[in-house]
């Protein structure tokens, strides 16, 4: 399904999806469901639409039908895919996920209860069997969020912004990435990071922040670091997160592009949309591949080395077309603890990509930075 629009741009694939209730009873109204792709709607309350609209070669994904409804719509020759059962999350949805959604019952039951807890106790428990149903099912999903992943960016700039899990709140560190994330949102640019805690949460936070006042931040900052790490309690961390959000509410809106195969890692509640992935080789390249406006990358270590070369390789060989900006974020880590810098500089030499390369020392410069190699 969405391997072929990603292929062929955001044409009338997307089109012809129908992935909310409104979208199904504008095209009801016109009279016809045909050829249209239908995604996770209840339609228990749309029987007599079901039963007077054409749905000749329409394709229906994980729908909830009256047994008379789905008997027409079958009869018409559309294709009929119904709800799994039993699994915690929904194969076929057509909507990226809310922080709401995945921490759902977070206040009541803990974050054990949650949805996003109990998908990756069924991802663990299904890798292990080695149910080749169960991955039919995560390939159906990861290519569901891809495909509401390229919906969501259609048209729109944005910049990854990459870095280590175990950057701590309350740290200058973790307030230099959310001062990044905030500079970022302000000029313009969709925040993208891979949607997990420490330096990924610190950016979505600061895109969060970019429409309130300049001191929304600092005291959210001060709430945060009441609760450093999602290690022991990731209960209490999500908690303080939701009530920055309660005290500061209609947040700017990023991404976030957690996994599930990091599933000890939860994902961060300030990403206003969160594309979250069973296979991390999928999330990893899709992320990447995304950041139209180019990607910064603060220190990390291992994950954050490869997200660097990941990226490197397309720009090298400009297979997605003009190589777009690197910025390297702290002079001592990418040259002396982690040298990724030279290597890096190596690679691009005498290259398209050369100009579009950059080794900063501090967060302040990196948004000035990645603007001017982008020509903002």
């Amino acid at each position: 399904m969405a391997h072929l629009h990603r292929q062929h741009g955001h044409g009338h694939g997307h089109d012809r999806e129908i992935e909310t209730l409104e979208k199904f009873d504008e095209a009801v109204a016109r009279g016809s469901l045909v050829g249209r792709r239908v995604q996770s709607l209840d339609l228990m309350d749309r029987t007599f639409a079901l039963l007077s609209a054409d749905a000749t070669a329409a394709v229906f994904l994980g729908c909830r039908m009256a047994p008379d409804a789905a008997a027409k719509v079958r009869a018409d020759g559309a294709l009929v895919f119904p709800p799994v059962p039993d699994v915690p999350f929904d194969p076929y949805r057509g909507l990226l996920y809310t922080p709401d959604e995945l921490f759902a019952g977070l206040a009541g039951d803990g974050y054990e209860a949650t949805p996003d807890a109990r998908t990756y106790a069924w991802f663990q428990r299904t890798m292990r069997d080695g149910d080749i149903f169960a991955s039919m099912l995560r390939a159906v999903h990861d290519d569901a969020i891809s495909d509401a992943l390229d919906e969501r960016l259609a048209g729109v700039p944005v910049v990854g912004v990459m870095g280590g899990h175990a950057m701590a709140r309350g740290t200058d560190a973790y307030a230099g990435a959310a001062r990044l994330g905030r500079s970022l949102a302000r000029a313009g640019l969709t925040v993208a990071t891979g949607g997990g805690p420490g330096a990924m949460e610190a950016a979505n936070l600061g895109a969060y922040a970019a429409p309130h006042p300049d001191g929304m931040l600092d005291e959210a900052l001060l709430l945060l670091g009441k609760e450093p790490s999602y290690a022991p309690s990731v209960g209490d961390w999500a908690r303080v997160a939701f009530e920055v959000r309660s005290r500061w509410p209609g947040g700017g809106d990023s991404v976030g592009v957690p996994t599930w195969f990091y599933g000890h890692e939860p994902p961060n509640a300030f990403a206003g949309h969160i594309a979250k992935y069973f296979a991390n080789a999928t999330r990893e390249d899709g992320l990447l591949a995304r950041c139209t406006a180019g990607v910064v990358y603060l220190p990390g270590a291992a994950g954050t080395v490869q997200e660097i070369f990941d990226n490197t390789t397309p720009n090298y060989y400009e297979s997605r077309g003009e190589p777009t900006p690197m910025v390297l974020v702290n002079r001592t880590h990418w040259t002396e603890h982690l040298p990724a810098w030279p290597l890096l500089r190596a690679l691009a030499e005498g290259r398209s990509m050369e100009p579009r390369i950059a080794l900063v020392d501090t967060v302040e410069e990196a948004a000035e930075a990645l603007l001017r190699l982008g020509g903002r």
